[in-house]
């Protein structure tokens, strides 16, 4: 199997670190060349600007999630034109007492080429396929709550 990876770096901007006295923001980078900046939560002293590692996790499962509908659509012979997400991570505490994310909502919405058109209750299917089969969800089966809206 495949062995992906990123590359991390956080440089010290203080004289010390100190507790609560220090920038957590970093950078992420992908493929060699695509940096993103990360920080914090802003709940937790981060930069709204930079993105987060809560907001990335929901990224991911949104994309993994998009892609695997995509290709089951395709086997189907669906005819998608365009498809929008809107994923929200939620913390909280999990059954050990911990921060963590708890939940995440996927508000998938899928548009079809004109003339094409399924039952609601045949795209749920669809999605809960698309859930079942995807890689990231059934990495975070275990301790996340996925809800697909």
């Amino acid at each position: 199997m495949s062995a992906l990876s990123i590359d991390l770096h956080w440089q010290r901007q203080e004289a010390h670190l100190k507790t609560g006295a220090y920038s957590n923001a970093h950078s992420v980078q992908y493929n060699g060349r695509y940096d993103l900046p990360v920080d914090a939560a802003p709940d937790w002293g981060g930069d709204p600007a930079h993105t987060n590692p809560e907001q990335a996790l929901a990224a991911s499962l949104s994309s993994c999630h998009m892609m695997t509908f995509l290709a089951l659509a395709a086997k189907a012979g669906w005819p998608v034109a365009s498809y929008h997400d809107h994923a929200v991570a939620h913390l909280g505490k999990n059954p050990k007492g911990q921060m963590s994310v708890t939940r995440i909502d996927l508000h998938p919405v899928v548009r079809f080429d004109t003339g094409f058109a399924v039952e609601s209750a045949t795209l749920a299917e669809m999605q809960d396929r698309a859930h079942r089969y995807c890689f990231i969800a059934n990495t975070l089966a275990d301790s996340v709550a996925v809800t697909i809206l």
